[in-house]
């Protein structure tokens, strides 16, 4: 009997930052279609980076993955006159870290051997793994986890008890270097919009930013729902003649969380200066949508940040089994004609049933 064994092929992962003074959507889709020449297999990660899989490049270019990369970092250069930041490895979280520690215009390689890797990954802190937020960080040091290397040594079931059960094997995986994740080809970046529309002109501030607040609401839910976080939050204010303004902001940190997305569509609204406009409706758009797997949050020493997230966990699992409205704001609690229409058709079914 003849025995057949399968080579695994060795994967070679770049991912690129672009250094982009703004924000800019089309430029951005530029830079992708440069990316595209070396590779069909690239992933967005909007509104900076993406990553690509170069494994059945390097013979068609032949090249080894950093020679790539730099030749990557020349033709960006040379048609946008754009810099780059380039990790490359043998899977995606391990070129996202080599990226993170690379400086403008450079390139780091990591090979696939063990001790290569061991001595990249082993010094580091905890909070440097992708998948690792500040309430898990604080845990893992509370227990005397503070670097990589210890990570790695602390057995899985350990980590388990301490973190749960999936979250300790794919953290336990991943301090050992390992991420079995593709790279995802994806259609542009779409977005999840709310709006509210008024029944008549809407003059008092205070009336919009309780709606803004309601729209946040909507928006952030059905992000988390969805296994979903924006990296752009965008506010187009209808006015009475029919005339519109919108305004976007990148978000510090791309977020599904509803204080994070309130706070900046409030500041949004208050840099427009509208005063006594009459507003016709509201619409805040989330967009650069990536799945929450994908994102890292960065670390916060606030502890009220994390009581923020974890009351909003428990209100989304209210909402999941009373429905949306089981669980609002205070400033929604009392629900009027400056809130969602879905806020304000639960009302009156509660009326009713009374």
């Amino acid at each position: 009997m003849t025995t057949t064994t399968t080579a695994v092929r060795e994967r070679h992962i770049l991912r690129v930052h672009f250094h982009l003074a703004t924000e800019d959507p089309d430029l951005y889709d530029a830079l992708l279609d440069v990316l595209t020449t070396l590779t069909p297999l690239v992933q967005r990660l909007p509104p900076s980076a993406a990553d690509l899989d170069v494994t059945g490049s390097l013979r068609l270019f032949d090249c080894d993955a950093a020679a790539l990369g730099r030749l990557l970092q020349v033709r960006v250069m040379a048609l946008h006159g754009v810099t780059t930041s380039i990790g490359a490895a043998p899977n995606r979280m391990l070129a996202a870290m080599a990226a993170d520690a690379t400086p403008p215009g450079d390139l780091t390689t990591l090979p696939a051997e063990p001790d290569a890797l061991t001595r990249f990954l082993r010094p580091r802190p905890v909070a440097a793994l992708p998948g690792i937020g500040p309430a898990t960080a604080r845990t893992l040091n509370k227990h005397g986890i503070h670097h990589l290397g210890t990570l790695a040594d602390t057995p899985l079931l350990t980590l388990q008890r301490l973190l749960g059960t999936a979250q300790g094997r794919q953290l336990h995986e991943r301090a050992h270097g390992q991420d079995p994740r593709p790279v995802t080809v994806q259609a542009p970046a779409p977005s999840l919009s709310a709006t509210h529309p008024y029944d008549h002109d809407e003059l008092d501030p205070a009336a919009h930013r309780r709606t803004l607040l309601a729209l946040t609401e909507d928006l952030g839910l059905r992000l988390r729902t969805t296994g979903q976080i924006a990296t752009t939050l965008v506010l187009t204010v209808r006015y009475a003649d029919r005339t519109t303004t919108t305004r976007s902001r990148t978000l510090t940190e791309p977020t599904h969380h509803s204080p994070a997305l309130a706070a900046a569509a409030h500041d949004l609204y208050t840099r427009l200066g509208l005063q006594r406009a009459r507003v016709r409706a509201l619409t805040l758009r989330a967009e650069g949508l990536l799945t929450a797997q994908d994102a890292t949050r960065q670390l916060s020493l606030d502890p009220d940040d994390d009581r923020t997230r974890a009351a909003e966990a428990a209100a989304d699992r209210v909402r999941a089994r009373f429905g949306p409205t089981a669980a609002v704001p205070a400033a929604l609690a009392r629900p009027d004609r400056t809130t969602s229409p879905r806020l304000r058709a639960d009302a009156r079914k509660k009326e009713q049933r009374r």
